[in-house]
């Protein structure tokens, strides 16, 4: 008789099978660990409504955690009661949601940007230069594969962005010489690793057994592949992998301390600049959201709150007072 996986293997097992991102399949069994451990490691099953309410209430008023992040914790906790426990989710539908609040995004001028980058260099800098020419997110240009960067056309294949959908953004042209150069050190690294007979790239869904040398071509390599070895945390094979997604951020924060850069920004941060000077140089907000890869335009339509209005003429009436 085979042995029932345990609770939170059932959930990294249905995740992926529902084709969950690796990073949500960490947040949700993070969130679940920390709602059993907070009620003494008391089986879920055995709770319910008042339990995760009581967690939840926790999370807001001890941990002060964002609303944000008590949504997250609430969407993991109801995954597990309805597709691990199959547990009617009516009974717990009373639970309310956090209210999220609206913020408005940090956005960088372009002398702040050019700034930015003058004070970083080699792979990271490549990398911060497609996040704002090309207003990727941080793991969609992690997740680049050599395949997906286009010269003749002069664009970037993002292949299942979030949201599942795939979407074409411009190649910048001041990129074009570095990431070539970065695609030869890709190659180099694909051929010393078929050397080793080092097992192929991971791919997605069931590529892998349907063209099992499809990992060993330099068409599937990533873009920014790491220079290390390491463990594939979902399948334990020793494989390449890209660039770990902190590398980018520790470099971006440490140009904007060197640059003395006020504002605190993040990866996210060169995304939202791209959109806001596509707007401020009258670029088109249906485009824009298309670039961006936005369900719906009203998500893009924020930028519309940041983007520069000096050309209206509206002042300050502190600056008409005479004193």
């Amino acid at each position: 008789m085979t042995k029932k996986p345990k609770l939170l293997d059932q959930v990294r097992f249905t995740l992926r099978a529902k084709h969950y991102s690796y990073l949500t399949e960490k947040t949700y069994v993070h969130w679940i660990r920390r709602y059993i451990y907070f009620h003494n490691v008391k089986h879920p099953k055995e709770m319910g409504e008042s339990e995760i309410g009581q967690f939840l209430t926790h999370l807001a008023v001890n941990k002060k955690v964002s609303p944000a992040t008590q949504n997250q914790a609430l969407c993991s906790l109801l995954f597990l009661y309805r597709h691990i426990l199959k547990i009617d989710i009516d009974k717990i539908t009373n639970l309310k949601w956090a209210k999220p609040t609206q913020y408005l995004p940090v956005v960088l001028s372009k002398n702040e940007v050019s700034n930015l980058f003058s004070c970083m260099y080699g792979v990271p800098l490549l990398m911060a230069q497609i996040m704002y020419g090309a207003g990727l997110r941080k793991m969609e240009v992690h997740q680049l594969r050599v395949k997906d960067i286009d010269f003749d056309r002069h664009q970037i294949i993002v292949r299942q962005g979030k949201g599942g959908k795939d979407r074409h953004v411009p190649l910048p042209k001041s990129c074009r010489e570095t990431l070539t150069e970065q695609i030869s050190l890709t190659k180099n690294l694909c051929q010393q690793d078929r050397a080793l007979n080092i097992p192929g790239v991971q791919l997605p869904y069931a590529i892998e057994k349907k063209y099992p040398n499809a990992g060993k071509e330099l068409s599937w390599q990533w873009v920014f592949p790491s220079l290390k070895i390491s463990k594939d945390p979902q399948s334990n094979i020793r494989r390449r992998h890209h660039i770990h997604p902190s590398v980018v951020a520790k470099h971006l924060k440490a140009a904007a301390k060197h640059c003395g850069l006020g504002k605190k920004i993040s990866c996210h941060t060169l995304r939202h600049s791209f959109a806001t000077h596509l707007l401020e140089t009258n670029s088109d907000l249906r485009t824009i959201q298309e670039l961006l890869g936005h369900k719906d335009v009203s998500t893009t339509q924020i930028y519309t709150h940041v983007m520069q209005r000096n050309e209206t003429g509206t002042s300050s009436p502190l600056d008409t007072l005479q004193y």
